[in-house]
């Protein structure tokens, strides 16, 4: 036998070889001859020890999120393979790269019901696009590096389990990688008559949209360009948030429930929307387009395409180079009154979030916190957010720009994810400000893990939104008329715990305070806590509007408008009248 190396370092140099920088996981007795890998090859992979490994593999899909590179998390056979699972389907949903590393009992002990010992190849086969049991300790960095290229291609989780005592053994040096080779498909260039087809579309419309989602990324210039070519309002994804700056006129936010009221009220008048790579599952299940809508969309998955509604124009192309060619083949729209009729609802809807912001009241509101928040971001900062109305305010008050990241747990929507995209996010972009959003019943969830963001070192503002209470499912409970049940949670000084893990911990209950700990909490070198002690409040519902006399009573209107604070909103029927729409 010629050279050789251990098989579990020849794993490691894979990993190194397609550019992973971090690996999230924790040790277990299983998974151990891949830990002593990564103790080899420290200096250049770097071990990150979370406290559970749900949060690894959330940290691994925030990571894949903010940067399209592979994120790697791993755990041991038994219960550290089942706490990756949340993480996982996360990725799976979101479309994003990971890949994770599977800890199984040596070769000798498998079949034998030993300890620990499962079967684990059925459990994450509907997670995985990719998923296989190493079975020779030759095999072992051929199989990674498979599942990295599965991974990358098909935008999805790939699963490697591996014996235990495979990792130990020696094998021919031999072994190649092909990280380095990889290419980034060439995507697919739009068909000229078909983008003629889209503009006819269009220009026979007289209420046009773009619905914009995540496959516009990197493409911010073209959008906008778009939008102001063929005066066409841009509804966003969530999980799109600052692709386009929140300041530009025709950004009209997000639709359905965590939303904006522009975002829901434009798509409800639109009749023609063209869907640029986005995969927007309300549209069909909550019944926001109207039935006659006209359809253009714009994808590079053919699968995608018809997927929600039927289509007009599909368009099988790169958005970037469709929208250019749009512009490019199109006469510039002088004034479209539609258009004109968004951008006064949304300065609407933008005036209403600042009043809400101003305000000084105690208990605290939300909008006061938010008004913090973007006092202190420094317009290139990382966003974490955690899932519940936490998710709603930061689409709604967060004042983003194209440079800033913004990641949450979008079609999954898992509670407990800021605390890891945030350490992902952190340790990605060092230099970067970065803040975890979250409420307090996704915070408590998860909170063990601020024990990694201090053993990293790593300054991280966490705002825990405290109101004691699951609101996002309280809300829900109140629409469909039930009596309010198992939403109320037990209160925590969430500061005095940060306190106790190594952290600064710092409480907010008036507005003095909250100024305070945000001036501190920039200035700080490690984790900080704000626990914030909000008003329970609920956010005014964008998908039951109630103000318009054409559809609500006089009573309805008035309550509506007292209970949200809303003397000054206006119905979108308002603009499209002033702006005589057709």
């Amino acid at each position: 036998m010629g050279e050789t190396i251990n098989a579990g370092i020849a794993m490691m140099k894979v990993l190194e070889d397609w550019d992973v920088q971090q690996v999230y996981g924790i040790p277990g007795g299983s998974i151990n001859s891949t830990m002593d890998a990564l103790r080899v090859e420290k200096d250049k992979i770097a071990y990150i020890q979370v406290r559970h490994e749900e949060i690894g593999a959330f940290a691994a899909t925030a990571h894949a999120k903010l940067t399209g590179k592979l994120g790697v998390c791993f755990g041991s056979a038994g219960p550290g393979a089942t706490h990756l699972f949340n993480g996982l389907y996360d990725a799976q949903m979101d479309h994003v790269p990971v890949l994770a590393l599977i800890g199984q009992v040596r070769t000798a002990d498998m079949n034998w019901d030993s300890f620990q010992e499962m079967n684990e190849n059925p459990m994450f086969a509907d997670v995985s696009v990719y998923n296989r049991t190493v079975m020779t300790a030759e095999s072992l960095p051929h199989v990674v590096d498979e599942a990295i290229r599965r991974a990358y291609k098909e935008n999805g989780v790939a699963v490697v389990t591996i014996p235990n005592d495979l990792g130990t053994k020696e094998i021919p040096s031999e072994f190649w990688s092909s990280g380095h080779s990889y290419v980034q498909p060439v995507l697919p260039a739009p068909d000229s008559q078909m983008v003629k087809k889209a503009i006819d579309l269009i220009s026979t419309a007289n209420r046009p949209v773009i619905f914009a989602g995540i496959g516009v990324k990197g493409a911010t210039d073209e959008l906008i360009a778009l939008a102001k070519h063929l005066k066409l309002p841009v509804v966003m994804s969530s999980i799109s948030k600052g692709i386009i700056p929140d300041d530009f006129e025709g950004n009209m936010g997000s639709a359905y429930r965590v939303s904006t009221k522009p975002g829901n009220e434009t798509l409800e008048q639109a009749d023609l929307i063209m869907m640029i790579g986005a995969d927007f599952p309300f549209g069909r299940t909550k019944d926001l387009f109207k039935p006659e809508a006209k359809f253009i969309q714009v994808d590079i998955d053919s699968a995608k395409i018809g997927k929600r509604h039927d289509v007009d124009v599909p368009l099988l192309s790169d958005a970037k180079q469709t929208m250019v060619q749009l512009v490019a083949q199109s006469k510039e729209v002088a004034h479209r009154p539609f258009y004109e009729a968004c951008v006064a609802n949304m300065k609407n809807w933008r005036a209403y979030l600042q009043q809400l912001a101003d305000k000084k009241t105690e208990p605290l509101e939300v909008g006061s916190v938010f008004k913090q928040i973007n006092r202190v971001a420094t317009g290139n900062d990382v966003f974490a957010i955690d899932v519940g109305d936490v998710t709603m305010n930061s689409l709604r008050f967060l004042n983003m720009n194209p440079k800033q990241k913004f990641t949450t747990s979008a079609l999954f929507a898992t509670m407990g994810y800021g605390v890891g995209a945030a350490i992902a996010g952190k340790l990605t972009y060092p230099d970067r400000q970065v803040f975890n959003l979250t409420g307090d019943g996704a915070f408590s969830m998860v909170m063990q893990d601020v024990l990694t963001q201090v053993k990293e070192k790593l300054h991280i503002i966490n705002v825990v939104f405290s109101n004691e209470s699951f609101d996002f499912i309280k809300d829900e409970q109140e629409d469909e008329k039930q009596k309010f049940f198992g939403v109320d949670l037990q209160g925590a000084d969430y500061a005095m715990i940060a306190q106790g893990m190594g952290a600064l911990g710092i409480t907010a209950c008036t507005h003095e305070e909250l100024v305070a700990a945000f001036d501190t909490a920039i200035k700080v070198e490690g984790p900080v806590i704000i626990d914030v002690k909000i008003r329970n409040n609920r956010p005014l519902p964008a998908e039951k509007l109630q103000l318009d006399p054409a559809t609500n009573s006089a009573q309805e209107i008035a309550d509506f408008k007292r209970r949200y604070e809303a003397e000054a909103l206006q119905p979108f029927s308002v603009y499209l009248n002033e702006f005589e729409v057709e």
